[in-house]
């Protein structure tokens, strides 16, 4: 936490802390708004989450090439402020008794494309801030805003929406947009134009998915997330039906199951430096994915009594899994990347692991259509327990240290 006595980079913490609990808000807020609100069958809920990703997808790629052309300062401001001002005409048209369907899907796409933006310029302005051999303490203390945020975001923001109802709930995420707009414009230390070139775009974005799928470490990590999302995002909406439809759980207490994910976050967070020197980087990410994936299997026994807690049990043990998985792997990403590509390899790696997120949501959508919701969490727990082999079957099962590749040239 002494990077927090940087002006800057205190800056981009703050702007991170108020997205970060914003966006916890909206993980509810957004299906809630669908399911209490708008009365949504499996399948709509399913688009409605495939919506909020499918830009990863159609625009992932090109958007890395235009944060690497562009100030990455810059492109989060416009982003925190166009996903502000979209998301606000949600709680704007239910007031006005207006609200569709089809509405939540334009919003649910406007957001996911600027959070693009938002993601690739973040994710390589942080080695500008703080330098490359700061980039683990930095995403470190990222991840304790992260994992605080899904400790009490949940928790309060589902009481939020009980209370409030969940349009106008999104309020707060609005909130939350504008003042992570006006932290980071409160940063001093500015980008130096890159002096290179400008190749065209198409030739810009084929660099860095050859960088991407030409390394042999980060092609298996890109396999590895892009498998676990995928079926995640088969689990998610699911669970959120299953609570809210179908055992009639509150607002109130979705958001207390929810945040066990920061609890668990949290403890990830403390344990990861740790787990990193006992047992190496390399078994360290692997086994991040692979202890808490079988525990999905306990979701389809979930009812409306004690066997509640077993959505808390997967949730904390997810959301440990989660933090130490990241922080290890995007440190080592930010790490063995050359500066004039930072934005290229996370747009194409975030399209390669994000991609996946709205088939799973829209087969999810399908198959508690189908085969019913609970169905459709054994299958996400099958999928879920199978994305560790990308890893396992590679140099990184047994590597104690993750090397730094030699830059291209």
């Amino acid at each position: 936490m002494s990077l927090l006595r940087d002006h800057d980079f205190r800056g981009l913490f703050l702007a991170d802390a108020a997205s970060q609990v914003g966006s916890q808000l909206l993980f509810l807020a957004l299906p809630l708004v669908a399911v209490t609100a708008l009365d949504v069958s499996a399948f709509e809920l399913g688009v409605l989450t495939a919506c909020e990703t499918l830009a990863f997808v159609v625009i992932g790629l090109p958007a890395g090439a235009i944060v690497d052309r562009r100030r990455k300062r810059v492109v989060m401001v416009v982003s925190d402020w166009a996903r502000a001002l979209a998301l606000a005409s949600v709680p704007l048209a239910w007031w006005l008794d207006v609200l569709t369907i089809y509405q939540l899907y334009a919003v649910a796409l406007v957001l996911g494309v600027f959070t693009v933006f938002f993601d690739a310029a973040y994710q390589s302005y942080l080695p500008h801030l703080v330098g490359r051999e700061r980039l683990v303490e930095g995403n470190s203390t990222l991840e304790v805003v992260r994992t605080v945020a899904q400790l009490g975001g949940p928790s309060v923001g589902g009481y939020l929406i009980q209370f409030l109802t969940a349009p106008f709930a999104l309020i707060i995420t609005v909130a939350g947009f504008a003042w992570s707009a006006l932290c980071l414009g409160t940063i001093r230390k500015r980008e130096e134009r890159q002096e290179r070139p400008r190749a065209h775009l198409g030739k810009e974005i084929a660099e860095g998915v050859r960088f991407v799928l030409g390394h042999p470490l980060l092609r298996r990590i890109a396999g590895c997330t892009g498998t676990a999302n995928l079926f995640s995002s088969i689990i998610h909406p699911m669970v959120l039906l299953l609570l809210a439809r179908e055992l009639a759980v509150s607002a109130g207490t979705i958001g207390l199951l929810m945040s066990a994910a920061g609890l668990g976050g949290f403890a990830g967070a403390l344990l990861n430096a740790r787990l990193a020197r006992w047992l190496g980087q390399g078994p360290t990410m692997w086994l991040a994915i692979v202890v808490p994936a079988p525990l999905a299997f306990l979701l389809p026994w979930v009812q409306a009594d004690w066997r509640l807690g077993l959505v808390v049990l997967y949730e904390f043990c997810m959301g440990a899994g989660v933090v130490v998985y990241n922080v290890t792997q995007l440190s080592f990403r930010q790490a063995a990347t050359p500066e004039a590509l930072l934005g290229r390899m996370n747009a194409t790696m975030r399209f390669l692991v994000w991609g996946t997120m709205p088939l799973g949501a829209l087969l999810g959508g399908v198959l508690g259509e189908t085969i019913g919701i609970r169905g459709a969490l054994v299958v996400g727990a099958v999928g879920g327990c199978l994305a560790f082999l990308w890893v396992f079957t590679s140099p990184l099962r047994t590597m104690r240290e993750l090397p730094v590749p030699a830059r291209p040239q």
